[in-house]
């Protein structure tokens, strides 16, 4: 069941998204990656700032996450996690697909370029990566991301 996360997930929602993120380990530039992936204040901030969480629940268990942001001309698709011994079972695709429903703007993915799964993961679901300089345009516009994230990231796009 996909369902709103609420202010009771958050620690379960911190625990997601630093179990999935593990799979950047060894992945991303050793300068972008730490553990913890996100630190709870971090994902509090995001929440703060607007980004609307979604959350995959099953037998009574969180075990996916999902964010979207409105930025008024389109929306962002953030922090997409799932538990690790859980890929590969939908789970991702069937929140995208909620999410995606919830706006009928276009939709920017930023992501690591290295993330190699993540990128087929979006192009399947439809979305295209944009040029190099459309990337450095739309991350510096729609995200507050370092400069080395800018060089080590790509765009997604479903329309614009």
């Amino acid at each position: 069941m996909i369902r709103l996360c609420r202010d009771e997930d958050i620690e379960r929602m911190h625990r997601i998204i630093n179990d999935a993120a593990s799979a950047y380990r060894g992945i991303i530039p050793d300068d972008r990656y730490h553990e913890p992936y996100m630190e709870l204040n971090e994902l509090k901030s995001e929440i703060q700032a607007g980004v609307v969480f979604w959350g995959y629940e099953h037998q009574d268990e969180l075990i996916g996450v999902m964010g979207i942001q409105d930025k008024g001309d389109v929306s962002l698709i953030r922090h997409a996690y799932v538990l690790t011994k859980l890929r590969q079972k939908g789970i991702g695709s069937q929140l995208l697909a909620h999410l995606i429903e919830l706006t009928d703007k276009p939709i920017l993915i930023g992501t690591w370029e290295a993330a190699e799964w993540a990128i087929r993961f979006y192009k399947k679901s439809g979305f295209e990566l944009v040029t190099s300089e459309e990337k450095q345009r739309l991350l510096k516009k729609y995200w507050d991301i370092p400069e080395r994230q800018i060089e080590t990231s790509v765009v997604l796009s479903s329309k614009l």
